[in-house]
């Protein structure tokens, strides 16, 4: 083998140890949000909610997931958080990662890191329809469940979903967010553990007359679900 050769195996050999040390590792709250400003996931500017609300900021984690390597990370992370808490560790076993369809991607990356039992996902007909699951896939009395999207802001789609999966019987043990980034409308779990990789603070506005950035006339683009 030329030494050419020899250099580019030393370095294919290097980045694997290296990605193998990464992925063994919880990334801190400072990685995962530079590694969202590198897949711009993380954008930032004047940006109008459906609700109204205005923000100095948009995350869309799924931008992040689309490279294999970093939906990986993120997936591992969060599983190694989840891994931490010793009710959550006994029941690996028998717990169901039950997601909106926002959050299938990380759900089967927790699922396989976990080794959970099963996946399954809340799904809605339209964007202002209610969530249900598919014919046949429903939660079974006494399941245990754990709550998974790729983020939480208004909370409102995984309170819908824990009153979905609570109506068929089931018990709801937890919910588990890649990004963790509140706005001022969050809805309360009351004494359910959240599970969060990341935590970020925007800059919310209640509506564009409240909104500085609006005053200054920068320009707004209004996100869609």
């Amino acid at each position: 083998m030329s030494r050419a050769g020899e250099n580019r195996e030393k370095l294919s050999s290097y980045r694997k140890r290296s990605t193998l040390r990464v992925m063994h590792l919880i990334p801190t709250n400072d990685e995962v949000i530079q590694m969202l400003r590198d897949t711009a996931a993380l954008r930032h500017g004047h940006f109008a909610y459906p609700n109204g609300m205005h923000a100095d900021e948009y995350v869309q984690v799924a931008v992040a997931f689309r490279h294999y390597q970093h939906a990986k990370i993120l997936s591992v992370g969060l599983s190694r958080r989840l891994r931490a808490d010793s009710e959550i560790r006994a029941m690996i076993k028998e717990l169901s990662i039950v997601c909106p369809t926002t959050g299938v991607p990380i759900a089967y990356g927790i699922c396989e890191a976990l080794r959970a039992k099963q996946v399954y996902w809340a799904e809605q007909d339209n964007e202002s329809g209610p969530l249900h699951f598919k014919q046949f896939i429903e939660p079974e009395k006494g399941e245990k469940v754990l709550l998974v999207d790729d983020i939480l802001r208004s909370g409102k789609r995984l309170s819908e979903l824990r009153s979905l999966v609570e109506s068929f019987g089931a018990e709801v043990v937890g919910l588990a967010v890649a990004i963790y980034q509140p706005n001022p409308t969050i809805r309360s779990f009351g004494h359910l553990p959240v599970f969060q990789l990341a935590q970020m603070d925007a800059v919310y506005y209640k509506d564009s007359d409240s909104c500085d950035l609006c005053r200054k006339g920068v320009p707004v683009e209004k996100i869609s679900f």
